[in-house]
Formats: structure tokens, C-alpha cells, sequence
């Protein structure tokens, strides 16, 4: 069994749908990512930054969860990374109501030494800038997976694409591979981004799953089906610590096992996004994960 190391952002959220808005809740990609890949019994360690004004029950939930938080650093009379979305009815549109970065905006992390050697490094949503820096002092990790945004493909295209270059896997939304590329067809856009040097592709799909593409493979893994969606916030961050943390389970970088990783990535969303912030998976057991797993095999079987 092997560790996960994730860099990502840890938030106090503004989330508001058509029928419940809460506040200053626990988000970020660094938190959903992290909670997601300890369902699987790795060590996952966490790099993030906060302020003093963050919750110590979310600190503590952390801690519960088995998630190694020596990378977290506290910022003595600093604020922490505040984010409010709202949805509309049918949760395919969002608004950002704000984004305030305060302590993110000077944050360098430094690996501790025990950190440096995690063979599964996640990098989420985070600046290239930081993302990079991480990969340069990682100590040969077996794989390196990286999450970005439009907001980075825009602002920061240049430190992205150097980032890009160094990484195994890149995952981002349909509407964010065709940003990057400037190609409107999804097997277009992923082979534009083969071509910059990952060795494969994970474009989420939302609502119709994710599709995975390298030189010589396509695999499509169809979201789970429910019946009503609560906070789709962090769905995809859970989609790629499910992921991650499957496959440091298994130790196993292989065709197969990617494929599984993600369907054990889409089940994680699919647990995350009936409930706001973390709340469900504070109550998800791994059986419960496995039996929806089984399900979707089973949907697929033909």
C-alpha cells in the first residue's frame, strides 16, 4: 500500500442552489481530493495553507479522516481562501459569486522530508506556479497527476504549459480541454494535449462521467445515476482523489487498473454531491462505495 500526496486548496465555502444557501463551509480542491482518497487505507498527506480564522472542527474532521496535515500551514492573523458559488436549477450552471485568495496569494509550500518520497502525487487546482514547484522538489514519484481551471488557462497559460509538460496524467472539464486547445471536438483536444506530454488525458464530463484517452487507448466511465444531486461542488476534485486513491491501494499504473480507478472516482462524486461540502462522506462506509461500484460493472456488461 502506498501514500497519496495532494496539493490543493482548502476553502471556507459560500454555496447557494435553488433550494438551501450555506456558509463558510469546508471546500477546496485539496480537502475533497484528500477526503476522497482516504476511503481507500492509504496515507494521504495534505500541503494547503490557512488562516486563524479556520475552524478547528474542520481541522479536526481532517484529522479523523486519517489525513496526515503536517503540509497544512496555519498563517498567524491571516484570512483563509473564501469561494461562494451559486447554482441554477439544473446545477449545469454556476456563478461565482466571489473569490477571495487572501493567505493562497503568497503561498509557497515546502515538502517536508517525509512527504517528498509519496509515490501518488495529486496536484489540484491550484497556481501552475505552485504546481510546478511541488513536482521539483517530489523525489521521483511513480505518478503525477495534475488538475487545472479555465481561470489558469487564461491567466497563467505559459507556467501551465511548462507544468503540463511534466506531468503522467492531466485532468480538466470538456469546456476546459477545448479552452487549452482551441479544438471543439473532446478526441481532438485530448490528442492536442497528448502532444504537449502527458502520457494520458481524463476529461470530466460532468453528469455523462469522464472519458480517458492516450496514444492507443479510449476508455468512457458513465457517471452514477441519481435521482437528485444537492451540491455538486467537489465532485470533481472527489472524482480524481477516488482515483488517485485507488490506485495507490493497488500499486498498479496499468490500463486496467486506471479504468477501475475511475470508476471508483465516479462513484466517490457520485456520494459527495448528495449532500454540501463534506457531509456525506462523513457517514459513507467503503461497503457502500463497493456496492455501487458492482452497479455500474454490471450497467456496463453488454
Amino acid at each position: 500500500m502506498m501514500g497519496v500526496l495532494v496539493v490543493g486548496t482548502v476553502t471556507l465555502d459560500t454555496v447557494e442552489t435553488p433550494q438551501k444557501r450555506v456558509e463558510d463551509v469546508l471546500g477546496g480542491s485539496g480537502t475533497y481530493a484528500a477526503v476522497a482518497a482516504s476511503f481507500f487505507g492509504n496515507p494521504v498527506r495534505l500541503i494547503g495553507v490557512v488562516g486563524t480564522d479556520f475552524p478547528q472542527e474542520y481541522t479536526d474532521f481532517l484529522q479523523i479522516r486519517s489525513i496526515d496535515l503536517e503540509g497544512l500551514t496555519r498563517v498567524e492573523n491571516g484570512k483563509t481562501f473564501r469561494w461562494g458559488g451559486k447554482y441554477a436549477e439544473d446545477f449545469n450552471v454556476r456563478d461565482t459569486l466571489f473569490t477571495e485568495l487572501n493567505v493562497v496569494t503568497d503561498f509557497h509550500p515546502v515538502l517536508p522530508d517525509a512527504y517528498k518520497e509519496t509515490p501518488y502525487l495529486f496536484l489540484a487546482n491550484d497556481p501552475p506556479q505552485l504546481q510546478l514547484s511541488i513536482i521539483e522538489q517530489a523525489s521521483n514519484p511513480k505518478l503525477v497527476v495534475c488538475d487545472t481551471m479555465d481561470f489558469w488557462i487564461h491567466e497563467e497559460r505559459e507556467a501551465l504549459e511548462k507544468t503540463i509538460e511534466r506531468v503522467d496524467i492531466l485532468i480538466l472539464n470538456d469546456s476546459e480541454a477545448k479552452l487549452l486547445t482551441g479544438e471543439s471536438n473532446l478526441l481532438n483536444a485530448a490528442r492536442a494535449i497528448l502532444r504537449k506530454g502527458p502520457q494520458r488525458v481524463i476529461i470530466k464530463k460532468g453528469e455523462h462521467g469522464a472519458i480517458s484517452i492516450t496514444e492507443s487507448s479510449f476508455f468512457s466511465a458513465p457517471a452514477y445515476p441519481l435521482t437528485s444531486v444537492v451540491d455538486p461542488t467537489g465532485a470533481g476534485d472527489s472524482f480524481a482523489g477516488g482515483f488517485m486513491g485507488y490506485l495507490a491501494s493497488v500499486g498498479d499504473v496499468s490500463e486496467g487498473s486506471i479504468r477501475k480507478a475511475m470508476m471508483y472516482g465516479t462513484v466517490v462524486a457520485s456520494f459527495n454531491i448528495e449532500d454540501f461540502s463534506i457531509n456525506r462522506q462523513k457517514s459513507v462506509q467503503f461497503d457502500e462505495i463497493e456496492a455501487r461500484y458492482r452497479e455500474l460493472q454490471d450497467a456496463m456488461r453488454f
